[in-house]
C-alpha cells in the first residue's frame, strides 16, 4: 500500500450562532459573531494515510485514500467525496480542504475514506465544463461503492459510516440521501452536503431517505443557498445557512477571491470562493455534533 502524510491546519476562531430563526426544519443563522475557542494542539502527530483500490457500484475500479487513527478498531468512518477541483493540487499533494477535514476527523476518532472518483476516470477537473463527462448522480455509485468496502474491513464499523460532501461531492451525497440503497444495510448513518447544487434536485421532488444535513453560505454565488433551503424543507433535510459566506466557506486558509466557473450565477461568469473564519467554525461544530450524535 502507498502511503503519505499530511499535517493538520489550524484556525484560531469560532463562530457563535446569535438569534437563530427556526422554521419547519430549516435553521438560517442570521449573525456570526468571531469568539476565542480551544483549537487542536499544534503538537498534533500528522496523520498517515494509504492508498486502496475498490469498485464503484458502476465498476470503475477507483483508488481511494484512508486514514485511520491509532488502534486496530472498528472506527465509525466517514466517507468524504472531492468537489469538481478534484482530491489532488495543481502540485501534486492533497487539496487543503480536504486534508483539513481529514486530519481533524481522525483526532477526533474518525476513519476517513477519500475515494478519487476523477483520475481513475481519466478526469482532471469539471469546474469550467458544462457538459461534464461525470455528473453527482453518477458519483452516488462511487459513495455506495466505498460504503460497501469499507462494510467488508474489520477497522470499521459497518453500521457506522457516515457521508460528507463539498460542492460537486456534496450535490452527489444529495443523490445518495435520496437513494434506497443508501438507507439499507451497509448505507449510511448520516449524509452532510456543504454548498450543493441543489436546483436539479428540486424539480425532481426529492426526499432524503437518510438523515441529511445541508451546510451553505447564504452569499454563495456559485451554488445558490435558496434553492437548497427550499429544497430541505420539501425533502425532510435540515439547512443551515451562514450569513457573509461564500463557496468554500470552510476551507482551512483561502483568501476570498473570484474565479470563473461554468455554473457561475452572474453575468460575468465568475463566482466567489473563500474562507470565512466564522462560518467555518461553526460547520466544524455542526458536523462534530452529527457524527457524534447517537
Amino acid at each position: 500500500m502507498r502511503r503519505c502524510r499530511f499535517d493538520i491546519l489550524h484556525t484560531p476562531a469560532s463562530a457563535e450562532r446569535i438569534g437563530p430563526r427556526r422554521d419547519g426544519g430549516t435553521i438560517l443563522i442570521a449573525r456570526l459573531a468571531l469568539a476565542a475557542i480551544a483549537v487542536l494542539a499544534c503538537a498534533m502527530p500528522a496523520c498517515a494515510m494509504e492508498q486502496v483500490s475498490f469498485p464503484s457500484r458502476d465498476g470503475t475500479v477507483l483508488t481511494g485514500w484512508i486514514a485511520k487513527p491509532a488502534g486496530s478498531g472498528p472506527f465509525p468512518a466517514v466517507v468524504a467525496l472531492h468537489g469538481c477541483s478534484g482530491l489532488w493540487r495543481a502540485s501534486g499533494g492533497l487539496s487543503a480542504r480536504e486534508s483539513d477535514w481529514s486530519a481533524r476527523l481522525v483526532a477526533a476518532g474518525f476513519l476517513v475514506l477519500l475515494p478519487d472518483s476523477f483520475r481513475p476516470r481519466g478526469i482532471v477537473a469539471l469546474c469550467n465544463d458544462r457538459e461534464r463527462a461525470l455528473r453527482p448522480a453518477d458519483r452516488a455509485s462511487d459513495a455506495l461503492g466505498a460504503a460497501d468496502w469499507l462494510a467488508r474491513q474489520p477497522f470499521a464499523k459497518p453500521a457506522g459510516i457516515h457521508l460528507i460532501g463539498w460542492s460537486n461531492g456534496g450535490s452527489t451525497a444529495l443523490h445518495v440521501a435520496a437513494d434506497r440503497a443508501a438507507a439499507g444495510p451497509g448505507g449510511f448513518r448520516a449524509i452532510i452536503a456543504f454548498y450543493p447544487g441543489c436546483r436539479v434536485l428540486l424539480k425532481r421532488g426529492w426526499r432524503a431517505r437518510v438523515p441529511t444535513t445541508i451546510l451553505q453560505g447564504l452569499a454563495d454565488d456559485w451554488t445558490p443557498a435558496a434553492p437548497c433551503e427550499e429544497l430541505a424543507r420539501r425533502g425532510g433535510a435540515r439547512f443551515v445557512g451562514f450569513a457573509g459566506a461564500y463557496h468554500d466557506f470552510d476551507h482551512p486558509d483561502l483568501p476570498l477571491r473570484e474565479r470563473g466557473a461554468a455554473y457561475s450565477q452572474r453575468p460575468d461568469g465568475k463566482v466567489t470562493i473563500g474562507t470565512d473564519a466564522a462560518a467555518r467554525a461553526q460547520a466544524i461544530s455542526d458536523v462534530m455534533a452529527i457524527l457524534r450524535a447517537p
